[in-house]
Parts: structure tokens; C-alpha cells; sequence
């Protein structure tokens, strides 16, 4: 019998976790990657598959979620040892077992690459499952869909007659980790060919996913629907992790599912064969029609299917009537952002003087660092929020990875929004200097782009009438510029449709410049930042990140008193600022020491420019 003949007939069940499974029943191998008991500890892997046989599972997946070089820092051959010996351990089971059972081979996600090729990272790993005879295939807790559809393929073109599922790993929100709305990935992979079967497991329990499940439309769904929660929520006593007790609650719960078009079901992270075994009941025990379910299914869809489920989430992106920064680039409009560094102590006043005074010659945005140099100042997005209620100028808060995890960095988005801020520019964040890394901390989760990301998809589903518009960093003064324009390009992929650059002071930076305008199809804001004498040229040349001051220009300072190394840096930045007019959409002129008077000067130049 086939799978598809199968699923004609009743929902299929997959077994439960293996690596918490093994850590609860044997916590003597608790430090050691499951993995890797396919070879030192074979019997105790196949004892735990024919358990999940036993307790009623019809599908069996392999020991071998995370076995990829990168994950067991393994060569290649000892991976392919590990992988091909999971196969046998289940193969054993099966064959040892009563009953018709389906063997999946178990592909986790591939960890990000340099080279990003994530086809054939995968591919390494379905060449030995393929040389293993394995026909059946689970892509499972993806992060996102990079290779998925072109692995798929090529199983495909091997085995024609093979299954291939795909499973995103979906927060309670309904997020990746890497940020992508985990909804419209499992509709992406709706129209990929190769795929038999897409759904959600992992980070979330039962009940989350089943209140998902009831929200979308699966009536428009090509392909079968999986989903494999974990036990619960997760419960940390002392250094284990525990998840919820109630075997029949999740048992129930798979049912629900089942009962709202779910034709593949399991278990995840904290399940055990007791999990399965109180499913198998309730799908074998209770009076329910799955041929009923089917129909209603189809009949459901023949109604609607002139609807596309992708319609009902418009991406609004960056089209918001309410953004009139975002209005003014959009209509071609050369903008204006000045940056303002936040107060290092409580007191703001200069600061709001500052910006009250920006805001009278006419500049569109003021642009506010986020702890830069990694030393604690007023939060920028607190001071953006005060900005906007105080003056109702536009603000463009900088947001850094480096601080704060997604679910803060959401929760701050939810307050910048409420609060009228729709701006945000994405950094990864300066790190930490090394002396202070004993009393501070850094999070480095996800880098800029990847935070770009995860807020077009809070756009998409949350901030749907008032969305965010993105903006990034353009390092200009990069010797390897190629790999600033990969990762800009990168960052546009995700959302970001703006482009602040550093301060463009040598020939190397406005060559770059040039050159990101040909490659680049965002719009480009110019880095004013006046150098204001010998000793800030050196500096700044030597201790700050992305800066590059021509020689030639330091040494003009050299004896300059303020006065006269004020003079030669507005004369410096206007000259910059007619180099640069013809390649940029706008100027981010950055606020020295507190020069308010210079960049006044400088503002009012770019306006008699404009």
C-alpha cells in the first residue's frame, strides 16, 4: 500500500521525539547528540522505535535529524556512517515489527552557510538516504524554504514514486526563527511540485497549533497537511527541560486536528510513546467519519477555489499613506535625516533642543543611534517616541540585535507603533569592547538582515494598517565591497527598502557609492558626518567601525584651532555633499560632538542645493 492509498483511508501517525525521549529515559546520555547512538548505542535507538511501533505509530522516523557535518563536527564520511546506520536501526524495527509501517528518513534544518548553498547541504545528506534505497523523506523544524523546493526536485527525479514532507517550525506568534511568517511559507510550498505534504512541528504545543490550524483556510491546501506539536510548553527545572504531563490532552488535540483537515499527525520536542499511544487511541476509539472530513474538505473547496488564500494577506510593505517620510521618497522627493547621538545620562534637554531646532530648518527625519559604540545611552526608541509626541517630527529609531531577543525587539515594535513611530532603521549592532564582555552580555540572535525580516512579517500580519518602513546600513568604505553588495541585496530581500550609508570620505567610499547605485534598487541615503578636527579625523580613522578619512583630508586638520577646523569641515562636507548629490536619494547627515550650529550650516547648503 502507498502512502497516498493510505491517507485515503485514515490519518497517518508518526512516532514521537527520540532526542528528549532519550534524555528522559536514559540521562546518563543527556550530554551526547542523540545522533550519534546510532553507532555507539544502537539497541537503545531500536528499542525506542519499536516502543513507538508498539505504542500505535504507523510512520517511523530516523535517528538522524541533526546529522550533518556542521551539527556533529564530523567529516563528511563519518556523517554518512551515522546517517546510514540510523536507516538500518529503523529498517530493524520495522522488519522486526507486525503491521505495515512507512520509514521516513529525518532531515532537520541545515545550519546557515558563508556560500548560502543550502541545495546541496541538503542533498549531501539525501544522496545516502537515496543510497539506502529510502523513498520517503521529512524536511522537518525549518527555519525557512531556502533549497527545500529544488531538493524536493531532485528526490523527485530519483524516486518518482517517493513522499517528500516539509514541516516549518512555527512559534505561537507564527513566526520562524529567522523571521519568516510561518503561514505564508507553508502557502509557498502549496505550489512547489516536488511536495507531497507541508505543515508545523516544534516550538509550539498542541493547542497553539491547533488554534492556527482553525484559522486558515485548508480547504485551499494542494497538498497533505502535517502537524507534529511538542508535549506543551516548556518548563525549565534546574538545568532539564520538562513539558506538559497530560497524555490525554495531547492525544485530544490531535484528534481536533485530524477533525480540521489534518491528514498526518505526530509527535515533537517532549513527546514519548505514551503521547502516541493515547492518539492511536483516540484516532482508532472515537466515532468520527475521516472519509466525512475528506469530503467536506473537497467540497469546501470546489466552492471556493477561485479564492487565493494569498490575497487575504496583502503585503502592504511599505505603501502607507500614513508614513509621509516614506511618502516623500516614494514620489522622488531628495529627503533630509539628521542624526542625533541619545544623552549618555537622564537629562534630554540638549537633545530635544537639538532636534526643535532640525526641525525648524526644514530636515524630514531625525535619525537616533542605538547605544552605539555599545555604551549605554537613553534608549533610541524611547527618545523617538517622546520626538513624535512632543514635536510630531518623523523619527527613525535604530534597533541593534545585539541587546534584546525577537519576542523584546516584537514588543518593542508593538509600542513604536502604537505610539505613531513607523521607522526603523536594522543594525546588527557594535560589539561590546572586550574589557566589558565580563559584565555585559550581548544577545547576537539574528543579525540586521534577519531582524528585517521578522518585522516585514509583523507588517504582513500585525501592523497591517500602519506597517513599518525599513531601512538598513551600506558600509561604502568596505575594502571587500562585493560582499557588502551580497549583503545588502541580502537585507532587500527581506524588506529593507532604504540604505543609510556610512560617511563617504575617501575616494574609495564614493567610488563604492557609485557603484551600489547601479547594483542597488533601493533608495540610497548619502553619510554626511563633518570631521571636525586632527585628532577626530585619527580617531575616527582608526577606532570607529566602517569609517575611512583619506589621508589627505587628516592632514588638512593638522594645527587647525576649533574655529578654523570648523570652517574646513563645512567646507569638506559640502564638497562631499556635490560629489555624492547625483547618486543618492537623500542626506543622513550626522551630528558631531554636539555641533548643532555646523550641521545647521550644512542643512541649510543641502537646501539651497534642493
Amino acid at each position: 500500500m502507498t502512502i497516498q492509498e493510505y491517507l485515503r483511508e485514515k490519518p497517518l501517525l508518526f512516532d514521537g521525539a527520540t532526542g528528549t525521549y532519550i534524555v528522559d529515559r536514559y540521562p546518563q546520555f543527556a550530554q551526547e547528540k542523540c545522533e550519534l547512538l546510532n553507532i555507539t548505542n544502537p539497541e537503545i535507538i531500536l528499542n525506542i522505535h519499536k516502543e513507538y511501533i508498539e505504542a500505535g505509530a504507523t510512520a517511523i522516523k530516523t535517528n538522524t535529524f541533526s546529522a550533518n557535518s556542521q551539527m556533529l563536527q564530523l567529516e563528511q564520511k563519518e556523517v554518512e556512517n551515522v546517517i546510514k546506520k540510523g536507516w538500518q536501526i529503523a529498517e530493524q524495527a520495522i522488519r522486526e515489527s507486525d503491521g505495515e509501517h512507512f520509514l521516513f528518513a529525518d532531515i532537520g534544518p541545515i545550519p546557515l552557510r558563508e556560500d548560502g548553498d543550502y541545495y546541496n547541504s541538503y542533498r549531501e545528506i539525501v544522496d545516502v538516504f537515496l543510497s539506502c534505497q529510502a523513498k520517503y523523506f521529512l524536511f522537518e523544524t525549518l527555519e525557512s524554504s531556502e533549497g527545500i523546493e529544488e531538493i524536493a526536485a531532485y528526490i523527485k527525479e530519483r524516486v518518482p514514486d517517493g513522499f517528500v514532507m516539509v514541516s516549518f517550525a512555527s512559534s505561537p506568534e507564527g513566526y520562524t526563527r529567522t523571521g519568516f511568517f510561518a503561514e505564508k511559507l507553508f502557502w509557498q510550498m502549496q505550489q512547489a511540485e516536488g511536495i507531497d505534504a507541508v505543515g508545523f512541528n516544534c516550538i509550539s504545543g498542541p493547542k497553539h497549533l491547533l488554534e492556527k490550524i482553525k484559522k486558515m483556510p485548508l480547504e485551499n491546501a494542494e497538498k497533505y497537511v502535517t502537524v507534529m506539536p511538542n508535549a506543551g510548553y516548556p518548563t525549565m527545572l534546574g538545568k532539564r527541560i520538562y513539558y506538559g504531563k497530560s497524555r490525554e490532552y495531547y492525544g485530544k488535540n490531535l484528534l481536533k486536528l485530524v477533525k480540521q483537515g489534518v491528514s498526518i499527525v505526530g509527535g515533537c520536542c517532549g513527546t514519548n510513546p505514551k503521547d502516541i499511544r493515547n492518539a492511536r487511541k483516540e484516532l482508532d476509539s472515537r466515532e468520527f467519519d475521516y472519509a466525512a472530513i475528506l469530503q467536506e474538505k473537497k467540497n469546501k473547496k470546489a466552492q471556493l477555489q477561485n479564492e487565493n488564500p494569498e490575497e487575504k494577506k496583502k503585503i502592504i510593505g511599505n505603501q502607507n499613506k500614513q508614513n509621509a517620510f516614506a511618502q516623500k521618497l516614494a514620489n522622488g522627493e531628495k529627503v533630509i535625516v539628521v542624526e542625533l547621538d541619545p544623552p549618555l545620562d537622564a537629562d534630554a534637554e540638549f537633545f530635544m533642543e537639538g532636534a526643535a531646532r532640525y526641525q525648524c530648518a526644514g530636515v524630514d527625519a531625525i535619525d537616533i543611534a542605538d547605544c552605539p559604540i555599545a555604551k549605554a545611552r537613553i534608549d533610541s526608541s524611547i527618545l523617538a517616541c517622546k520626538l513624535t509626541r512632543e514635536l510630531g517630527i518623523t523619527t527613525i529609531p535604530h534597533m541593534t540585535c545585539r541587546d534584546r531577543n525577537i519576542n523584546a525587539t516584537k514588543a518593542l515594535l508593538l509600542g513604536l507603533n502604537m505610539e505613531g513611530v513607523n521607522n526603523v532603521l536594522t543594525v546588527t549592532g557594535d560589539p561590546v569592547p572586550a574589557a566589558m564582555r565580563n559584565q555585559i552580555k550581548t544577545m547576537f540572535s539574528y543579525n540586521s538582515a534577519i531582524l528585517a525580516r521578522h518585522i516585514q512579517s509583523f507588517n504582513q500580519e500585525i501592523f497591517t494598517e500602519n506597517p513599518f518602513m525599513v531601512s538598513g546600513a551600506l558600509n561604502v568604505n568596505a575594502v571587500n565591497f562585493e560582499s557588502q553588495i551580497a549583503h545588502a541585496k541580502k537585507k532587500i530581500e527581506n524588506g529593507v527598502s532604504v540604505l543609510f550609508t556610512q560617511p563617504v570620505l575617501s575616494e574609495r567610499g564614493l567610488e563604492n557609492l557609485k557603484y551600489a547605485r547601479k547594483e542597488l534598487p533601493v533608495k540610497l541615503l548619502g553619510g554626511v558626518m563633518p570631521v571636525v578636527s586632527y585628532r577626530n579625523a585619527n580617531f575616527m580613522n582608526n577606532e570607529m567601525a566602517g569609517m575611512d578619512v583619506q589621508d589627505e583630508i587628516i592632514q588638512l586638520y593638522e594645527g587647525k584651532n576649533r574655529e578654523e577646523g570648523e570652517e574646513l569641515a563645512y567646507r569638506i562636507s559640502t564638497r562631499i555633499i556635490d560629489e555624492i548629490s547625483d547618486y543618492i536619494d537623500g542626506y543622513y547627515v550626522i551630528t558631531p560632538f554636539k555641533r548643532v550650529d555646523l550641521i545647521l550650516r550644512i542643512i541649510n547648503y543641502i537646501k539651497k542645493k534642493k
